[in-house]
């Protein structure tokens, strides 16, 4: 990632993709579990479905625990706003109307296998990240930029570990 400038007012975003040698169906079983989420996470701890939910389902609701070195502990709670089977499940936490961030997963079936896209963007509505900014405002760009590279790698990362799964590599 390069130096943007942004700050969060701006909602910057991050995508990552990987091609995955697996069908989009098996890919979507793996992008789709949560309670594989915290394996593939260095922030998220623990996560379950709210509401006697199981499965994804527009509409349905998780809660996420999670831990960050500078940001120490929190839970939150995420809204299923999009979830197109084997194609796109998407996310935003806190206030669906308003998130915090929102994610998504998307899949394109692709010369045999999987195109996963990973992506992500911050607010509008406030977050953890918005507290740090108000603390310290003449460094909002630097923060911004720190966590967005920050979150690319985690993304990064559970994009190669869907990917060894999927492929049975691991």
């Amino acid at each position: 990632m390069e130096w943007t400038g942004v700050r969060y007012v701006d909602q910057p975003t991050v995508e990552v993709r990987t091609w995955i040698d697996a069908p989009p169906r098996r890919v979507w079983d793996l992008a789709t579990d949560i309670t594989l989420m915290p394996d593939r996470s260095g922030e998220l701890r623990a996560v379950e479905w709210l509401d006697g939910a199981a499965a994804p389902a527009r509409g349905a609701r998780f809660a996420g625990h999670n831990a960050h070195e500078a940001f120490g502990a929190w839970t939150t709670t995420s809204h299923v706003v999009e979830c197109e089977p084997p194609r796109v499940f998407g996310w935003a936490v806190t206030d669906p109307e308003h998130p915090s961030a929102s994610w998504r997963f998307s899949l394109r079936d692709r010369d045999g296998g999987t195109e996963l896209t990973h992506w992500m963007r911050m607010g509008p509505g406030p977050s953890g990240l918005s507290l740090a900014i108000e603390r310290a405002p003449e460094k909002e760009q630097k923060i911004v930029f720190v966590r967005m590279r920050e979150l690319e790698r985690g993304m990064s990362a559970t994009l190669d570990t869907i990917k060894a799964l999927a492929e049975g590599d691991a």
